[in-house]
């Protein structure tokens, strides 16, 4: 999901309306260069201009809308920002922020309030911290990347007998592919353990999809399909008998594959063979399409 800048807002003094400077540096960890929110626990306010323009009508015209009057950093066209949860990035040039806060309980005496009579920041404002600084200007590019995770299964890259190729090989498709990469694990094949890690970053980093590698094989410590089933809500098999008919076209090994598909909550959690060469073609095979169903997952499209 893509949107645009259209106002770069900065104030000196909290609980009063930014003045639109049109561009400004942001800085990691801080916020924007000059703005008295910079370094706080919200370091940047975005906030969508669809918000703004149900505002405007229902006040009817009888309050002046100008950027930053609602105390915001960054304006946005085109996205809803509310729609996405916390976690979510934010990529805009060379920045990059992570949503920490929608909404926020307005203080009293706020300056807003008195100029507006109704702040929609409570409700329609989202809070970020700043992962990379760099520079933004009116007229950027917003991009909301799908995230994704990479968890390896494998007993002899756990003990460092043996380098683990296919999860960065997943990672740097991912990357080109302009997803945002997140966590990215490395765990022995014990299906305790992989099941926990599973849920864990479904739950608490709610990435998009889980890219699993390994552990789909018949031997005895191939627990992946197991543990990945353990943590599902739906299945999704579809993907996986599709990975499997495309690589049968490859080689006759494919049918031992015990690989699945599943979703957990809003997270898709998609189980690749072990070797680096099999996940390429994997990939090349599944990442095409799968936008379409993230976008469904997330809310972004249609079904």
């Amino acid at each position: 999901m893509t949107g645009r800048i259209t106002a770069v807002c900065i104030s000196s003094r909290k609980g009063t309306a930014k003045t639109n400077v049109g561009n400004c540096e942001i800085i990691e960890n801080f916020g924007l260069k000059g703005d008295a929110h910079a370094g706080s626990e919200r370091q940047v306010s975005l906030l969508s201009e669809n918000a703004v323009n149900d505002f405007r009508r229902r006040c009817d015209g009888k309050v002046t809308v100008s950027p930053g009057i609602f105390g915001e950093n960054l304006l946005v066209d085109s996205v809803d920002l509310t729609n996405y949860p916390v976690g979510a990035i934010i990529i805009i040039g060379d920045v990059i922020l992570a949503v920490t806060q929608i909404g926020k309980t307005c203080h009293s005496g706020c300056d807003i309030m008195a100029r507006t009579g109704e702040c929609i920041m409570p409700q329609e404002g989202v809070f970020a911290k700043v992962i990379r600084g760099g520079s933004v200007a009116v007229g950027d590019e917003v991009r909301i990347p799908y995230r994704a995770a990479v968890i390896t299964a494998s007993d002899r890259s756990y003990r460092k007998e043996r380098e683990d190729k296919s999860g960065p090989a997943i990672v740097n498709r991912l990357e080109e592919s302009g997803y945002y990469v997140g966590s990215r694990v490395l765990l022995p094949d014990d299906e305790d353990g992989l099941a926990g890690e599973l849920a864990r970053i479904a739950d608490d980093e709610r990435p998009d999809v889980i890219f699993t590698t390994g552990g789909t094989g018949l031997s005895e410590r191939d627990r992946m399909p197991e543990a990945t089933k353990r943590v599902a809500d739906r299945d999704v098999p579809g993907i996986a008998e599709a990975i499997r008919a495309y690589s049968m076209k490859i080689t006759p090994n494919a049918m031992l594959s015990r690989a699945v598909s599943v979703i957990r909550k809003k997270t898709l959690i998609v189980n690749l063979p072990g070797s680096p060469k099999a996940v390429e073609e994997c990939l090349d095979l599944i990442l095409p399409g799968l936008e379409h169903g993230l976008g469904i997952l997330r809310g972004d499209t249609d079904g």
